[in-house]
């Protein structure tokens, strides 16, 4: 039997479901399968047996029932950040089309559908003084970064965004509609908030809203010759940070391609990104082993009031989908040695270098346990995220064996 034969839907069985389900069915069959199986990160080969549109809950209510009555897997993916290989001979929901979302303003508090995107959530609540805990993106949707966890941020002062859930809303595996609360059932709903398992399929959720009267935040960037000094800088403003203050670097060696900024584009440089959760004149108090450093060249400087629906496009990740390879490790220390040992194995300079290099700094009310909170915290003070783009697959050896 060929691999194609392993994931491909019978025709009488797409009819069934096509009776089950209102929404759209898309099967290899479909001459857009291809980009319809496919998640955000291209180089994950997504091979469900069929991808269902949802148009509302009673598709994904039919969905279930139906892949429990003929001994199949279900999976859902609104925007497939997380991609992967575990969706392969599943019925895939796409739950794009559930937008609801609706605020308490009084109350600090939203509700969130499957489809609604961080930004849309960001965009809502911009002018409240009130925000959720948005992640580095804001194309994602908020119901599946929170289920993966949640670093926001704002982390460092709020924790993990799951840890804010109030309450979650599903269809478990026999079909029924639920609503999953602290009360109604305290062990789904702890594993629920990060604990990685696949207990259902989330069709909304009720979250927290935490305060942000004012946000600072932006870019800074060196040129690469300045990789070490700033590495430095970064580790010193990091280590002495307040909960508010939330620094990520960079070593980047990014092409000339349309979703990089023009100044970091066929070149190495080094990259700070910060928010503030309070005024400029806060934050720049805790900046000063940055600013004593030359001035920023290539001439980025946007460090400024950011109004939260922007907050999103500081990192200035890529929205398209993209073949990527990547992986990450939490590190106890940043010290000079850790420095010297991460720009050698990166080939800082070198024109066939890693492309992306990340260095979050965790700690605060990351690390801070609560017997309220949902699966974890995360102990150690740093997050490495390091790849590149796969356009061919010869070059994925070198990002592979980093």
């Amino acid at each position: 039997m060929s691999d194609t034969d392993l994931y491909t839907l019978p025709g009488e069985t797409t009819a069934a479901l096509g009776c089950a389900a209102s929404g759209r069915i898309v099967t290899a069959a479909d001459a857009d399968w291809d980009i319809e199986r496919r998640g955000w990160d291209l180089h994950v080969d997504q091979r469900p047996l069929a991808v269902v549109h949802v148009t509302g809950v009673d598709d994904i209510v039919a969905a279930v029932r139906f892949a429990k009555r003929h001994g199949m897997s279900v999976a859902a993916q609104p925007v497939g950040h997380a991609a992967t290989t575990a969706v392969d001979g599943t019925i895939l929901l796409r739950t794009t089309g559930l937008r609801g979302l609706s605020l308490d303003v009084a109350g600090r508090t939203a509700r969130v559908e499957a489809g609604v995107r961080s930004r849309d959530l960001n965009a809502a609540l911009s002018g409240t003084g009130l925000t959720s805990l948005p992640g580095s993106s804001g194309d994602p949707s908020v119901v599946g970064y929170t289920l993966g966890g949640g670093m926001s941020w704002f982390g460092r002062k709020y924790g993990l965004a799951a840890n804010r859930v109030r309450a979650v809303e599903l269809v478990d595996p026999d079909g029924r509609h639920v609503k999953v609360t602290a009360h109604s059932d305290p062990e789904l709903f702890w594993a629920l908030r990060g604990g990685g398992g696949d207990f259902g399929i989330v069709t909304a959720m009720e979250i927290e809203l935490m305060p942000a009267p004012a946000i600072y935040g932006g870019r800074l960037a060196w040129s690469v010759e300045q990789t070490v000094p700033v590495l430095r800088a970064f580790s010193e403003v990091a280590a002495a940070a307040p909960d508010e203050l939330t620094v990520w670097a960079w070593l980047l060696n990014l092409p000339a391609a349309p979703f990089v900024p023009e100044p970091l584009q066929d070149c190495w440089s080094v990259v700070v990104d910060l928010t503030y959760l309070g005024t400029a004149a806060e934050a720049e108090a805790h900046l000063g082993a940055l600013r004593s450093l030359a001035r920023p060249a290539p001439k980025i400087d946007t460090l400024q009031p950011v109004p939260l629906a922007a907050v999103g496009e500081i990192a200035a990740e890529p929205e398209d989908p993209l073949p990527l390879l990547h992986d990450t490790s939490l590190l106890t220390d940043f010290d000079d040695g850790a420095i010297a040992a991460l720009t050698d194995a990166v080939r800082v300079g070198d024109p066939a270098g890693l492309a992306v290099t990340e260095l979050r700094r965790l700690g605060g009310a990351l690390a801070r346990p609560d017997d309220t909170h949902g699966a974890g915290h995360v102990e150690e003070p740093y997050l490495l995220i390091y790849g590149g783009v796969v356009a061919t697959p010869e070059l994925a050896d070198p990002i592979a064996g980093l």
